[in-house]
């Protein structure tokens, strides 16, 4: 018989947020595959667990991921962990639970903290929709670009950044997503300097400046999405704008009417309004 892989989620800073199935599992599987082996020998020792440990990072994943599967293949039971929280969520193992459903071996999960859902059932913000995007681009460059591409996301973005970049981060934000959006901010979250605050991008850039948000620790950064575009609204606007100057309003209007299915009345106030502001 062939051994289950379990990728067991671990806490991310409170120790008595490791959920009795998760300190089960680890203390009876043969191996635990670790992002860190130094940090999960500690917490193994806080519940007294003794397994096998072995190294499974993002620099030797794929080496690893052979051994693991080769183990489990051979009937060993593995626990998958990263150095905090839920793996795979912005951590490594990816390739090892790809590799283990090829070979048709077992993968279950053990859930429980995880930073992103954290920060999610805390924030204020909508969480009926969104999207988990992680760490950005380090250079300027590339994360304005990732985040232009960002931009119309109508989605509850969650972002992770560093300590090191988390100002720049928001900075970026506000320059790209306009600094009035709604935003929040989770600092260390579960540990004992934990810290969450919900503005503008502009007023935690601001509380980053004054010191009110410390600069230390992990952060986990979530940002409203944007406002949904009535497209039919924007197709007459464009329409309208095409038309203002080549025919009258009242025709302008019909002919938006029919072809973005809005009322005829509110174009032609529109096609006014257009005609008001275009220059002379």
């Amino acid at each position: 018989m062939s051994g289950t892989l379990y990728v067991t989620a671990t806490p991310i800073g409170n120790l008595d947020d490791l959920t009795p199935r998760a300190a089960q599992t680890l203390a009876s599987v043969d191996l635990v595959a670790a992002e860190d082996t130094r940090h999960t020998r500690r917490l193994l020792s806080h519940i007294g667990a003794n397994p096998t440990v072995m190294a499974l990072h993002d620099h030797n994943e794929e080496r690893a991921a052979r051994k693991v599967i080769a183990a489990l293949q051979g009937g060993k039971d593995v626990a998958l962990v990263s150095d905090a929280g839920t793996p795979l969520v912005s951590d490594p193992g990816y390739r090892l639970v790809r590799a283990a459903h090829e070979q048709g071996l077992r993968v279950v999960p053990v859930p429980g903290a995880s930073a992103a859902t954290a920060a999610l059932s805390v924030c204020g913000l909508p969480t009926d929709r969104f999207c988990f995007e992680g760490f950005g681009p380090a250079k300027r460059a590339a994360r304005l670009a990732w985040l232009e591409a960002l931009s119309h996301e109508e989605r509850t973005l969650v972002l992770y950044e560093s300590v090191h970049r988390v100002r720049d981060c928001l900075e970026d934000l506000a320059q790209v997503f306009g600094g009035e959006r709604e935003a929040f901010v989770g600092r260390e979250l579960t540990k004992l300097h934990e810290q969450g605050v919900r503005a503008s991008l502009d007023g935690l850039l601001g509380m980053i400046d004054d010191g009110t948000i410390v600069v230390k620790g992990e952060f986990v950064i979530i940002v409203a999405g944007a406002e949904r575009v009535d497209t039919s609204l924007a197709e007459a606007d464009r329409l309208l704008r095409m038309l203002v100057d080549k025919v009258s309003a009242g025709e302008a209007a019909r002919i938006a009417a029919d072809f973005t299915g809005l009322k005829k009345n509110e174009l032609y106030d529109r096609v006014l309004e257009i005609r008001k502001k275009s220059p002379s």
